[in-house]
């Protein structure tokens, strides 16, 4: 009678070191990226990345032609969040940095990878103070992270003076700050969440005021050419006005 097989396994850091020698390398690559703002070039290889990941299988299913295939433009991540990516589809683990850290996680939350997600969670955890926990939020806000974002709002109600200072609480979207504003455990009293409220609409407030002031001043040449402007002067996203023009009346319902 035949015995079974049995499964013997060598020693991974030997494995894992040759593969993450792979990573953003041209050798044997067939598959180009630039990516983030800086259009970075990321050299990369084609069955790795779609066994691993079902958004690449998606992204790559076509075969390259013949000659040297046109890159894939991914503009939206940073090329260190991408590098971070590939190395844990490659090796199964991530370098994380505390300034990237959520670049990670919004790649990972994008591109369906769960376990990188999980540990960039972890790491945020870990990692969050006054500078990080506002950005962190608003991540937390806009890919429906609920724990994140309970864990957030409990460190900004333990730490609400501080934080109200920093810009990235006046760079949080309105959805981002209306649970802020509909807590009662913030340290900080009535007027100074007042103050910071119409700070952070003042600030949103800036890029529409701007642009106002530029169609203004376009506006004869345009009527003179029959293309008026679209946009109202000093038109202003509601939620700004709420706090720039009303008084403050408790938590936003």
């Amino acid at each position: 009678m035949e015995t079974p097989g049995l499964v013997v396994y060598g020693e991974a850091a030997p494995f894992s070191t040759a593969l993450r020698s792979l990573v953003n390398n041209p050798l044997y690559s067939d598959v180009r990226f630039v990516v983030g703002q800086e259009r970075q070039e990321v050299f990369a290889h084609r069955c790795l990345l779609a066994c691993r990941c079902n958004f690449f299988q998606r992204l790559l299913s076509s075969e390259p032609g013949p000659g040297v295939p046109s890159p894939v433009v991914l503009s939206t991540v940073p090329a260190e969040a991408f590098l971070a990516v590939l190395e844990f589809l490659y090796t199964n683990s991530a370098k994380l940095q505390r300034h990237s850290v959520l670049e990670v996680l919004t790649a990972a939350v994008e591109y369906g990878l769960e376990e990188l997600r999980e540990l960039c969670l972890e790491f945020v955890g870990k990692a969050l103070d006054v500078e990080l926990v506002c950005e962190a939020l608003q991540v937390a806000v806009t890919f429906g992270l609920e724990q994140l974002q309970e864990r957030c709002v409990a460190f900004i109600e333990a730490h609400s003076q501080e934080t109200l200072r920093t810009r990235g609480f006046l760079e949080l979207s309105a959805p981002a700050l209306l649970p802020l504003l509909r807590s009662d455990k913030l340290c900080v009293d009535e007027a100074e969440l007042v103050l910071a409220a119409r700070s952070w609409a003042r600030v949103g407030a800036v890029e529409q005021i701007v642009e106002a002031w530029k169609c203004h001043a376009l506006r004869r040449g345009d009527a003179a050419r029959g293309t008026p402007c679209r946009r109202r002067r000093g038109t202003l996203p509601r939620e700004h006005h709420r706090f720039l023009d009303l008084p403050f009346k408790g938590p936003v319902p």
